[in-house]
């Protein structure tokens, strides 16, 4: 089932966001202590992840050309819009909390690598083991974001399960007339543009700056065109 590691990670997330959302006690001190906390880890994982790219010039071109995409789109403002929609429509949340801990999560577990590459996995060679250790992984951090960040968290199943799905529907197309070679490029190549977005999310949770990541989204698709061309140029 090329599915199956993607709904097991939206679930695990579901299941970790409600019970951060029953957890009591979270000070607004310990709530910052641990948010920097999580900020300057995803910053560690962006930075070993950015490092692994091979061709710099892709990771330029396809931020550059992702964020005037995104830029034009406004793709964060979209997700906000979504979770600001959310939120009207639950009574037991506000002061925008709803909107804040669903574009923040969304963007942290549909980046990551473990994403892509566990998606790739799935579809190409029905391998769900990247899903699964992932899975686990978002479950735990689903629990901490949900008890400082809200129900928020929980919605941002959603687009991970549509993102990762899709993902794994296509590659396991593809993977029937594309070379696995090309596969091994994109994959690097959507790490190290992935790791870059990530370095900002971490920025962006430690209240350093305030860069609109969501609006980068494209350049995921533009490294994976740049990275097969390439592959078949050279």
């Amino acid at each position: 089932m090329v599915l199956f590691g993607t709904l097991v990670n939206g679930i695990a997330i579901i299941v970790g966001a409600w019970f951060g959302i029953k957890i009591k006690g979270f000070s607004p001190a310990m709530r910052d202590t641990v948010m920097k906390a999580i900020g300057l880890a995803v910053l560690v994982l962006g930075l070993t992840m950015a490092l692994e790219g091979q061709y710099f010039l892709i990771t330029i071109f396809s931020l550059t050309l992702g964020g005037v995409i995104g830029e034009r789109v406004n793709i964060e403002g979209k997700l906000n819009e979504v979770g600001n929609w959310i939120e009207r429509r639950m009574k037991r949340t506000g002061g925008g909390k709803v909107a804040e801990g669903f574009v923040a999560a969304t963007l942290l577990y549909v980046v990551g690598a473990m994403a892509i590459m566990g998606a790739l996995d799935s579809g190409m060679r029905q391998d769900h083991s990247v899903l699964l250790i992932k899975s686990v992984l978002d479950g735990f951090s689903s629990i901490v974001f949900a008890a400082t960040m809200g129900i928020g968290v929980m919605f941002s199943a959603i687009p991970v399960i549509i993102y990762q799905g899709g993902i794994a529907l296509a590659a396991s197309v593809m993977t029937k007339n594309i070379p696995e070679p090309i596969f091994d490029v994109v994959e690097i190549e959507l790490t190290a543009v992935g790791g870059v977005m990530i370095i900002g999310i971490g920025l962006n949770i430690l209240g350093l700056s305030k860069i609109r990541v969501a609006n980068l989204l494209p350049a995921l698709v533009i490294a994976v065109i740049l990275a097969i061309v390439y592959d078949i140029l050279s």
